[in-house]
């Protein structure tokens, strides 16, 4: 893979290519993509859905739209950053191409920005929750009539590729989805293959999938124009990822082990004495002392040590990334960047902390549950409004299911699998009270 090509400013739907040099300093390309993707719907709906508590009432815990913004800024300084260093290696794609430090941070921050736009109400527990209806519920009648692959999209629903169709699917009016760059399209695919088979290799890429067998030609596309590197050929495609993918991942990843943790100790879960036992090797050379102990409540001396501890490893994320920035490029390096960290134990220490008082906490497990059951009633019910409509067998109530779900929605395709995909990725749309809020209407609690 080579640079020129991954940096890509093409969109869906461009006839002449579009020169980095050429383009407008003060609305740079990279940069639309992210004023797209802040503006959409499917965004917004991000500030009523689970990050760490569902339904939490708390005004301090974070969201996906404030963790996805605190992604993106972290996104932003690894992205500028590496941009800087490999300006410096390869001086001709500053001096020939015209592309800056900043392009880099733009692109990461963009796909940051839109790393969780996929993923359903109530956390990983929706993703879980629609792919056990598939696998084990009602929707397992459905196996003999789709291919394998459909069928393991649902079994596996994963929100990393229901954000690829989100920012790509085309409809009326909007060709290309939010039409972003390629380059922003490639860092956004964490992981560049199709849903089988599933996990093949160890290989971090191959750990989910990136896209539905839906969307799998607009991928094609993507990967092509960015000359990915295919790992995979015949009926089974895979790729490696894309270069700045890994530090999209690392943003992700410096953001949920110290934020979660952080939100974890300002809801009471876990001691604040445990903050600076956990986080001191990471602090140690930056922290002030005097300033920590002139801090008089635990929300300010908790963030402090965040701040610190982020910035450590965003150094260290970029000292990993360029390091092994040839094997990147060559579809050769495996893991996680902060894999390869010095500070993996002490990461791997909060995770497991964070695993044990926060993620299995009995408020976010018994939220969890009711979650379970309102997803289930939801896909029950617009699959089987959806499906009687199309064979003709529709009764009144299924007709009025039917118009309360958007003319955005394809509910009329002669696949059954589009049909299914369209039901999960309407529910997926929901943020979490308005997925509740639809679950009490299909039971007639709040009218009667």
């Amino acid at each position: 893979m080579n640079w020129e090509q991954l940096l890509s400013l093409k969109r869906y739907g461009d006839t002449n290519k579009r020169l980095r040099k050429e383009q407008d300093e003060t609305r740079l390309g990279f940069e639309v993509d992210y004023d797209r993707i802040i503006f959409s719907s499917e965004f917004r709906s991000l500030q009523d859905k689970t990050q760490v508590i569902p339904l939490s009432q708390t005004d301090f815990v974070h969201t996906r739209l404030t963790h996805s913004l605190e992604v993106s800024v972290v996104g932003r300084s690894l992205g500028r950053q590496v941009g800087k260093q490999i300006l410096e290696k390869y001086p001709h794609l500053r001096e020939i191409h015209g592309y800056r430090a900043n392009d880099f941070g733009a692109i990461v921050a963009s796909a940051a920005l839109a790393h969780d736009i996929g993923n359903p109400p109530f956390g990983h527990s929706g993703e879980k929750a629609i792919g056990q209806y598939f696998l084990r519920g009602k929707g397992a009648d459905f196996k003999t009539d789709l291919t394998a692959k459909e069928y393991q999209d649902l079994c596996d629903f994963e929100g990393n590729a229901n954000g690829f169709k989100i920012v790509t699917q085309s409809r009326n009016g909007r060709e290309g989805g939010l039409r972003l760059s390629y380059a922003t399209l490639g860092a956004f695919t964490k992981y560049p293959k199709e849903s089988l088979p599933k996990k093949p290799t160890p290989h971090i890429a191959d750990k989910k999938y990136g896209f539905f067998q839906s969307d799998k030609e607009a991928f094609l596309d993507v990967a092509k124009e960015l000359g990915l590197k295919v790992t995979r050929q015949g009926d089974d495609c895979s790729f490696a990822r894309h270069p700045l993918a890994f530090l999209v991942e690392a943003a992700d990843d410096i953001c949920y082990t110290i934020i979660d943790f952080e939100d974890g100790i300002n809801l009471g879960l876990i001691p604040e004495e445990f903050a600076l036992e956990y986080l001191i090797n990471l602090v140690r050379s930056t922290i002030n002392t005097k300033k920590y102990q002139a801090l008089t409540n635990t929300q300010d001396r908790v963030s402090y040590l965040r701040a610190l501890a982020i910035n450590t490893l965003i150094n260290e994320a970029v000292s990993v990334f360029m390091t092994h920035e040839e094997d990147i490029l060559n579809g050769d390096f495996s893991t996680a960047l902060l894999d390869k960290s010095k500070y993996e134990a002490q990461i791997n220490d909060i995770i497991k902390l964070s695993v044990e008082n926060i993620y299995q906490s009995r408020e976010v497990v018994d939220k969890e549950i009711s979650g379970y059951s309102v997803i289930t009633k939801l896909l029950d019910t617009y699959i089987n409004a959806v499906n009687n409509v199309y064979n003709g067998k529709a009764s009144n109530y299924d007709k009025l299911i039917i118009k309360t779900i958007p003319q955005t929605i394809e509910i009329d395709s002669n696949s059954l699998y589009e049909r299914l995909l369209s039901v999960c990725h309407y529910v997926s749309l929901l943020s979490d009270s308005n997925a509740v809020l639809s679950y009490k209407k299909l039971e007639g609690f709040n009218i009667i």
